[in-house]
């Protein structure tokens, strides 16, 4: 079975509206789980560290019983899955880990280009989607490519047009991009 685990952005739970509908609309081909992290677990609103982040991706990949999962998510749940594929903490990257998809990266804070997170993104060795709004404040479009042309392994872009971060409205738009990409992996379609 192919796994996709999915985290929400900083504001949002696993119920986020876009993490839905991957999860619906990826039905039977991938098992998608989406999982919170300890701080909304805890009932909390302000995120935990990135070293207590990137340990709930590892857990929650640790109980996927599947050596080939993709990982990712929205927003800051999409930039912890990339840090961990990319063994940002400090740990190996997990060797089940297949690919990444992110959705609306926080490339920086809006309004401060100079406060990048893209340390890690050369140390990325799966295939990588990005999907974002082409009015993202927290990364243009040709802020994207620029610094994800770091990432030594294919990269995948699909803009939306006009959409901001939160990509509101645009659920539909998202999945059929995801769904396309991951179609292009190689042993996208489970074996039966």
């Amino acid at each position: 079975m192919a796994h996709l685990l999915l985290f929400p952005g900083a504001g949002a739970s696993r119920d986020q509206a876009t993490l839905v509908a991957l999860d619906e609309g990826l039905r039977p081909e991938w098992t998608t789980v989406r999982a919170d992290f300890d701080y909304r677990k805890e009932g909390r609103r302000a995120p935990d560290r990135p070293p207590k982040l990137l340990a709930a991706v590892r857990s929650e990949l640790a109980a996927i019983d599947d050596d080939r999962v993709v990982v990712g998510g929205r927003s800051m749940g999409g930039r912890m899955c990339s840090m961990v594929a990319a063994g940002a903490d400090g740990l190996p990257a997990p060797p089940q880990v297949a690919a990444v998809v992110a959705i609306s990266y926080p490339l920086h804070p809006p309004g401060k280009p100079e406060n990048l997170r893209v340390e890690h993104l050369a140390a990325l060795r799966v295939p990588c989607l990005f999907v974002s709004g082409t009015n993202d404040p927290f990364g243009t479009p040709e802020e994207l490519q620029r610094w994800t042309a770091t990432i030594p392994a294919p990269v995948t872009h699909h803009f939306v047009e006009g959409g901001r971060h939160d990509l509101r409205g645009k659920d539909a738009v998202v999945l059929a991009a995801v769904r396309g990409w991951l179609a292009t992996l190689p042993r996208a379609t489970p074996s039966r």
